[in-house]
């Protein structure tokens, strides 16, 4: 390994998940096509004109499922998200008011949409720390959201910061060993500081009878100093269910969660994180209290500082009204939109490829970007490493010329992965959504426009989520919404069309 590897790490070796069937077909065309082809064979025993009458409907089905967008989405579900969102819109669905002027009952002011049934609770670890936890009763699914500020790689040596991408990598997969663990997501919000924290560090500590030069000087510090600086705050969220065919009691899963959490906070201490905390049920519901009503950042930060909490609970943590449009979600004091990853970085990266689109944005109000992350178990990894690489081996000795070469440097890729799963690496597929909310609709434009150069800057590929902004809104925030099980096809299903 030369110097210049040591020095500066890479890392990459991600892959999209292949698709089950025949090009860009999917399952369903190659089962399709396979029976409209006997089909048309039986029907020629008849006669030509029966064969054409079963092939041609045969064809007109499967030129719209090999017609594919760059995401890799075809016609026919294009147009059953077009379909969704004119039913949403003829029946009020992208339309939410709660409160006591509401029709809704409870006079409560509840997070909207994937939320609404949302329940919290709180318990104790093992430290005798609280918790929140959110049960999604629709699956049955539990969340627990950790709070953490990472170190940052400013100032730090190269080796540091690839032992920390190391134990990040091996606490990755450490969840994979997770009993009943769905899903998790890494969250990282960033806003300006409105400087309210400042302003209570500093002021009381100014002595009474302190010169008046100075008092001036730390005054204008603490004016001036919000304006030019920014909030980061960093969410780990982790959903688990119930095992298939069992029921269990909220008692029994917190009770075991709380068993855990001790555990899952050395594995991010460890990986940089740096002071890790769970969230308790007030401060879960702080965070999106924020999120759906930015201009209340200052005033909940105000009362945390000078009455140690607010006292919100998760029911009243929702807009009082929200508004949702193709291409974006108004809510409360902010506009959002959020945009969902379509390719990842090609090739090798360095471990600082996110970070200005993790630094705070100019112009935004606030911004968060939520790395979704599905753990494979051991078994499945296995027998997904396996069949990437015999595929990969098949392609690079059927092709030639440019198509050999690229299908050789597949092969290596497979081949590397299954190395490391095999020496206990774990295998995970993930995904990126970045939301940034600004105060009106005209500032969406430049938002748009700082969104496409950090994306550029990351090499990353994302694309506006389209008459879904209010769920996706929704899976940016610490609340453990999974986009996988909030949809009635089957994640098996979907990997195959």
């Amino acid at each position: 390994m030369s110097t210049e590897a040591v020095s500066h790490p890479t890392y990459g070796n991600w892959r999209r998940p292949r698709r089950a069937g025949l090009g860009p077909l999917g399952l369903v065309g190659t089962f399709v096509i396979f029976g409209g082809l006997v089909a048309t064979l039986l029907a020629s025993l008849i006669s030509l004109y029966a064969a054409i009458i079963v092939f041609v409907p045969v064809v007109l089905f499967l030129i719209p499922l090999a017609i594919r967008t760059q995401d890799g989405r075809n016609v026919y579900q294009l147009f059953a998200l077009r379909v969704g969102w004119w039913r949403r819109k003829a029946a009020g669905a992208h339309l939410y008011v709660s409160g006591p002027l509401s029709a809704r009952p409870g006079g409560r002011f509840r997070p909207p949409g994937l939320l609404n049934k949302v329940t919290a609770s709180e318990g104790r670890d093992a430290y005798d720390r609280p918790f929140g936890i959110l049960h999604h009763p629709q699956r049955d699914l539990y969340t627990i959201v950790l709070g953490c500020d990472p170190d940052g790689g400013s100032l730090i040596d190269p080796d540091q910061v690839d032992v920390w991408v190391a134990l990040w990598g091996e606490w990755l997969a450490r969840l994979s060993h997770e009993p009943g663990l769905k899903g998790a997501t890494v969250i990282v919000e960033t806003a300006p500081d409105p400087g309210t924290r400042l302003a209570h560090e500093v002021l009381p500590r100014i002595h009474p009878d302190a010169p008046p030069a100075a008092r001036a000087v730390m005054e204008e510090v603490v004016d001036r100093y919000p304006s030019a600086s920014s909030e980061m705050h960093t969410y780990v969220t982790l959903t688990y269910g119930n095992p298939a065919g069992q029921k269990r009691r909220k008692e029994d899963v917190m009770t075991e969660l709380a068993i855990r959490i001790p555990g899952l906070l050395s594995g991010l201490v460890a990986a940089g994180g740096g002071a890790a905390y769970p969230l308790s049920a007030e401060r879960i519901a702080e965070v999106v209290r924020v999120a759906y009503d930015p201009a209340v950042a200052a005033d909940v930060l105000n009362a945390r500082a000078m009455e140690g909490g607010t006292g919100l609970e998760w029911d009243d943590a929702g807009p009082a009204a929200a508004v949702e449009t193709v291409n974006a979600y108004q809510h409360d004091s902010g506009v959002s939109r959020t945009w969902m990853l379509t390719l990842a970085p090609r090739g090798t990266v360095r471990s600082s490829v996110l970070r200005g689109m993790l630094e705070a944005a100019p112009g935004t109000r606030r911004k968060r970007v939520a790395l979704v992350y599905r753990a494979i178990d051991p078994a499945t990894s296995a027998r997904i490493v396996e069949a990437d690489r015999r595929s990969a081996q098949f392609m690079a000795t059927s092709g030639k010329g440019m198509v050999q070469a690229r299908a050789a440097s597949e092969v290596r890729a497979a081949e590397q992965t299954a190395a490391e799963e095999a020496s206990g690496a774990g295998l995970v597929e993930f995904s990126l959504m970045l939301t940034v909310t600004v105060d009106t609709m005209e500032e969406l434009a430049d938002a748009s426009v700082t969104v496409r150069n950090l994306t550029a800057a990351s090499r990353v590929l994302m694309r506006p989520a389209d008459r879904m902004q209010a769920a996706a809104f929704s899976c940016t925030l610490p609340a453990g919404i999974l986009p996988w099980e909030q949809t009635l096809v089957p994640h098996e299903l979907q990997e195959a069309l």
